[in-house]
């Protein structure tokens, strides 16, 4: 059972650890992986645009836009902006590590543009964010709100509600300007000699997103 819906004020930040989970910290080492239908690369300036049904891996991490700008710092530290089609919004997808004898679980999230930092291993979700985790295919939290922003390394994820659409934007802000979050209690291992539990419905496949961008909502 989901616990009940939490609105926040306008602009309160929501944060909190994910049940004693890590992100792949590995994800920030490996290559990035990138297939899109058109490239423009600058050695110089060392930035390249990838346009055209653009997906992204990076270790577990997984982006889907229709834009990508990519540059990469003398430390060798690479950012990534994704953008999503007018109306669509980008999708981003993340292994998280468990505890040995723990179910696998997943973030995943879409917003219009989805920015990724490698150096601070942060992922930012913007204008209307959602952010999901998953227990193997059971969904067990999720917010929302005009800007979501993930820590890799601290595993504390903050989200910004927003009254107003942002200054030329044609889609909607937050409804009301809130913040919205549903969170499920806890999974502990089961405890030796417990008594088993009831059999349940089977648990709903994690969405998928079936086009690139998210889908518009």
């Amino acid at each position: 059972m989901r616990k009940r819906l939490l609105p926040i004020l306008l602009l309160a930040a929501l944060a909190f650890a994910m049940g004693g989970t890590r992100a792949e910290k590995a994800d920030r080492n490996k290559p990035m992986n990138i297939e899109a239908d058109a490239l423009r690369h600058d050695e110089l300036k060392q930035t390249s645009v990838f346009t055209g049904r653009v997906v992204v891996t990076k270790g577990t991490i997984l982006l889907r836009g229709a834009r990508l700008d990519v540059r990469q710092d003398p430390d060798g530290f690479q950012y990534g902006t994704m953008t999503a089609e007018a109306g669509k919004r980008a999708f981003f997808r993340q292994k998280r590590d468990t505890a040995p004898g723990m179910p696998d679980e997943f973030v995943e999230g879409e917003g219009e543009v989805i920015e990724y930092d490698g150096r601070a291993d942060l992922v930012r979700l913007i204008r209307r964010s959602e952010l999901r985790r998953y227990r193997e295919s059971t969904l067990t939290d999720e917010m929302a709100g005009a800007l979501i922003v993930y820590n890799n390394l601290t595993d504390v994820f903050t989200v910004d509600g927003q009254k107003a659409a942002p200054a030329g934007s044609n889609t909607a802000a937050t409804p009301g300007g809130r913040v919205r979050a549903v969170l499920s209690p806890k999974e502990t291992p089961a405890k030796a000699g417990a008594p088993a539990a009831a059999p349940t419905s089977p648990a709903p496949a994690l969405r998928p997103s079936g086009e690139l961008g998210g889908g518009a909502k």
